[in-house]
């Protein structure tokens, strides 16, 4: 399967006009290498991984303002210890001018290391604007949450986007990756239904390799039923072989509908890396413009 075979023009729309990337701290050098793939402006959520000092995300940061784009730290609430910690981010970010767009996220320990439970303390704890952020990113979960109930996550997410709100803040909604259209369309219709008007970034993975992709679907719950893979292109008779989300964001073109699903765009997941990820959506933008 050839991950580069893309041309579509369905997709020539605003969907690709504005999309974000993720990278690791320690992806820095990968960045450099992909910056001339990359338009300049380009969100760039840098995550806050377990195993990556405060320094290393400072520093990531610094480096995406420093290559032309903008900067998206994570900020894990379970992984903070105390209220210091967090200023102490939020002061380091301030300091290089890196702070102003941030995404929260709950994070991975089951029990918090110091007193923010979730993301929602964050955004309540007021410490956002007066450290100079003006965007926060929350998270969304079209194939809800293995670990949390359906009625928790709308509630949630009810909760944060009124808390960004009443904060003065901007916000956008992230979601998790996911490899069938149908309920990701069907999710955004329901978040508007509960009044939540946030825009929101689609999760698509980049071009990767099968194995890796099951493996991540596998420890998010996201879908692999033998007909999810087929519409997607994967194939789980070789998970050596590589896919992308060509058919995926055909799929999501035909169906977005900005009357019912409001401001919608794509956030792309660098399973593959962030410099094959950067050359496919160069190459498929470069196509569905033809």
């Amino acid at each position: 399967m050839n991950p580069l075979n893309t041309a579509s023009p369905a997709v020539s729309t605003s969907l690709l006009e504005d999309f974000s990337l993720e990278m690791t701290g320690k992806d820095v050098p990968k960045l450099e290498e992909a910056a001339g793939l990359i338009p300049q402006g380009t969100r760039v959520n840098v995550t806050f991984l377990g195993n990556e000092n405060l320094q290393l995300r400072l520093d990531a940061a610094r480096a995406v303002k420093r290559l032309g784009f903008v900067p998206v730290p994570h900020i894990s609430a379970r992984r903070l210890g105390s209220p210091a910690d967090f200023e102490q981010f939020l002061s380091g970010l301030r300091a290089h001018g890196t702070g102003t767009d941030v995404f929260t996220v709950g994070g991975d320990p089951a029990r918090p290391e110091g007193p923010y439970k979730d993301s929602l303390a964050l955004i309540e704890s007021g410490l956002l604007p007066e450290y100079g952020v003006r965007h926060v990113g929350i998270s969304g979960y079209p194939e809800g949450h293995p670990a949390i109930a359906g009625d928790v996550l709308w509630g949630a997410l009810r909760d944060k986007s009124a808390a960004i709100a009443a904060q003065g803040l901007d916000g956008s909604v992230i979601t998790q990756f996911g490899f069938d259209v149908d309920p990701v369309l069907a999710w955004i219709e329901q978040v508007r239904g509960h009044g939540v008007t946030l825009p929101i970034r689609i999760g698509v993975p980049g071009p990767a390799g099968v194995r890796r992709l099951m493996s991540y679907a596998a420890r998010f719950g996201v879908g692999t039923s033998a007909s999810i893979a087929k519409k997607y292109g994967l194939s789980i008779t070789n998970l050596m072989g590589t896919a992308g989300p060509d058919k995926f964001l055909r799929a999501l073109a035909e169906g977005y509908d900005p009357a019912r699903h409001g401001e919608v765009k794509i956030h792309f997941y660098t399973f593959g890396g962030l410099k094959a990820t950067s050359a496919w959506i160069a190459q498929f933008r470069k196509e569905a413009r033809a």
